[in-house]
């Protein structure tokens, strides 16, 4: 995969603890952040899932009576 350079500017707490967690972790600080990144990443897909489900189960009563049970469990409209 191609890398591409990112700088970012941090107050001198944030860089500490970055350096810091990034060396108990044994990982460079390239590593860490994009380790951080994907996590978040990961985040916001569960959070998608978790909001589409609830939706679904918050309006499944409408969508059945719009459309119908789907196919194989009864009879559809």
């Amino acid at each position: 995969m191609t890398k591409k350079q990112l700088n970012v500017r941090v107050d001198a707490t944030t860089a500490e603890i970055a350096r810091a967690r990034a060396e108990q972790e044994g990982i460079s600080m390239n590593q860490y952040i994009e380790k951080l990144v994907q996590q978040d990443m990961g985040e916001v897909g569960r959070s998608f899932v978790d909001a589409a489900a609830q939706f679904m189960k918050e309006y499944e009563a409408a969508f059945l009576a719009e459309f119908g049970e789907p196919e194989g469990t009864g009879q559809r409209r």
